[in-house]
């Protein structure tokens, strides 16, 4: 007959193989399958909102040593790689820091890219743009760490409405999306010429003046060409979305944005 002792010891060891073999399959699945992801900027604005959750399709380029936890994965290069598109969203590995980065492929290996007056040029042609409006948003903290909006409109006063222009843009191929515009004139709408170096992709924000992306250098805080090894997965379709400070604040959750395929 067991002695309390003993079953209490047997209980202990049944729960850590649970839990091991739960991380693990967990961690398979992430690696292999699906990866979640926190928007938590505004840079996508208004493709993705601060606070938007998504999960990334890890399958859609193949694996490469990004694809697991902390850039583990024991190989060089992509296995099963399969191109992106122009046009994708993209979760991709900063080529600097190792943070996670999610914007538009804009630029493919071999493309010549430019901003000139705030329109995007791709290999000497502008791509379409056509008015759509105004994004508006309330001027408050937004998300986890309260990042305060940026406004064409500035200055708004807390509450108030903050507006950008909203343009629809078509991308050689034929991939539409929105994009913003907050200010013209500045670094991000006139650039120097950009050729995409082989193996390489050109990254871009959504919310063109408020990103981070291949439009500047990686000394100067951007990210420069990521290489085709730092891609990740492809973000496909947004699953929930929260507008408020914690996920628990449930009169803040966004329904209309819940398994909103991602344009």
């Amino acid at each position: 007959m067991a002695k309390a002792g003993e079953k209490q010891s047997g209980g202990i060891v049944e729960t850590i193989k649970t839990i091991f073999w739960a991380l693990l399959i967990a961690g398979i699945f992430r690696t292999l399958f699906f990866q979640p992801f926190w928007i938590p900027s505004g840079s996508m604005k208004d493709t993705l909102l601060i606070g938007d959750f998504l999960f990334v399709n890890k399958m859609a380029y193949g694996y490469s040593r990004h694809s697991c936890p902390f850039s583990m994965c024991p190989f060089e290069g992509r296995i099963l790689a399969s191109d992106p598109e122009r046009g994708d969203v993209v979760v991709f590995r900063h080529p600097v820091n190792g943070s996670d980065f999610i914007k538009r492929l804009v630029g493919l290996p071999g493309d010549t890219v430019q901003m000139k007056q705030g329109v995007l040029h791709i290999n000497g042609a502008p791509v379409q743009v056509e008015p759509a409006g105004q994004f508006e948003e309330v001027y408050a903290r937004q998300g986890p760490m309260g990042y305060y909006p940026q406004c064409e409109n500035a200055p708004v006063g807390e509450g108030g409405t903050c507006t950008k222009s909203r343009s629809r843009e078509t991308l050689p191929g034929g991939a539409s999306h929105d994009i913003l515009n907050i200010r013209d004139g500045f670094f991000s709408d006139n650039t120097p010429l950009f050729t995409v170096p082989e193996g390489q992709y050109f990254f871009m924000g959504d919310n063109r003046d408020n990103s981070q992306d291949s439009r500047y250098a990686r000394a100067n805080g951007g990210v420069g060409f990521v290489p085709a090894e730092n891609l990740i997965g492809r973000a496909d379709r947004i699953m929930f979305s929260s507008a408020g400070r914690s996920l628990f604040f449930v009169w803040t959750w966004r329904a209309d944005r819940f398994f909103k395929a991602i344009e």
